[in-house]
């Protein structure tokens, strides 16, 4: 890892975006369902015989291998043996990140409120949360694009940033397919509470240490003092031990209302509450974008100030 490399990548992101054909993630996601459709038992209505599922769970454990190993073992071949491993891990950071995707899609959301149009602001939002989005109002719309800009910057962004910091491009890659299972596998329905476990639990693990250090930049460059509180007081109270913290600290940075019951899949949901402050408007989307960017120009200087600091120590 090198912080040039890191630079080039978010650079590559702020300039180019997401490939608009032929993205790698969205070919591993299409990998991901044929997986599923073929392994998980759920799927065509079988039950573990041990009525625990275990069994389950162990084949959403080889499954997860199953997706994850191999790309990832082919690019440590590559990045061991290639010429050209530093391109390649510019590449592959840039392809793994998606800082730019991000903010384009809560802008199309406020855009949209900006404009008065709540049945675009309603499409836009379905884009970026997994939540029924069809009787929100404006204020949930808002909260909801909020959550997904505070979550995502870290399982989109900094979570990425954070393992190729410590295990270059490989670590990355991982990282972004496990979360990418995670989101795909990981609901607690009746076809994927036992099959998508393993990727759930590998999932939560990878991202303990990005999630508190994405809180922690949040906190420092909002409302540091009401973050923190936010933070220790209602982070645990959500069901994902990493979104709670995220987004707590990003509420509380923001001093805004966030979390409360929605509907999922036609079913009401209650969530803890997030934050404090007002109720969350379009202005708070355009502050959450914008605390977004300052943790990733955070980030980025601190991966360019270590980077130094190791060149000059091994000189």
């Amino acid at each position: 890892m090198s912080a040039a490399e890191i630079g080039a990548a978010v650079l590559l992101d702020a300039c180019l975006g997401e490939p608009s054909r032929g993205h790698p993630l969205v070919a591993f996601g299409r990998l991901a369902n044929g997986i599923e459709r073929r392994f998980n038992p759920a799927a065509c209505g079988a039950v573990d015989p041990d009525g625990k599922g275990l069994r389950t769970r162990a084949v959403g454990a080889c499954a997860v291998t199953l997706a994850v190993l191999p790309p990832v073992l082919i690019l440590v071949w590559l990045d061991r043996w290639t010429a050209a491993a530093p391109l390649l891990a510019v590449a592959t950071l840039y392809l793994v990140i998606g800082h730019r995707s991000l903010h384009e899609h809560a802008l199309a959301v406020e855009n949209a409120l900006r404009r008065g149009d709540l049945d675009a602001g309603r499409l836009a939002v379905a884009r970026m949360v997994s939540r029924d989005t069809y009787d929100m109002d404006s204020a949930r719309v808002a909260a909801a694009t909020v959550e997904s800009l505070l979550e995502n910057g870290n399982d989109a962004v900094f979570g990425a940033l954070f393992w190729f910091a410590i295990a270059g491009a490989p670590g990355a890659l991982a990282f972004r397919l496990l979360n990418t299972l995670d989101a795909m596998w990981g609901y607690r329905t009746v076809r994927f509470r036992q099959f998508g476990w393993a990727a759930a639990r590998l999932d939560d693990c990878a991202n303990f240490l990005p999630a508190r250090l994405t809180a922690l930049s949040y906190a420092a460059l909002g409302r540091t003092r009401t973050a923190l509180r936010c933070w220790l007081r209602q982070g645990p109270t959500w069901d994902s031990p990493n979104a709670g913290p995220v987004m707590a600290a990003g509420a509380g940075a923001l001093e805004v209302r966030l979390g409360g019951g929605a509907f999922y899949h036609g079913q009401w949901r209650e969530r803890p509450p997030l934050g404090a402050g007002a109720a969350a408007d379009v202005d708070t989307i355009r502050r959450a974008r914008r605390l977004l960017v300052r943790s990733v120009l955070l980030w980025s200087t601190v991966a360019t100030a270590l980077g130094l600091m190791a060149e000059t120590l091994h000189a």
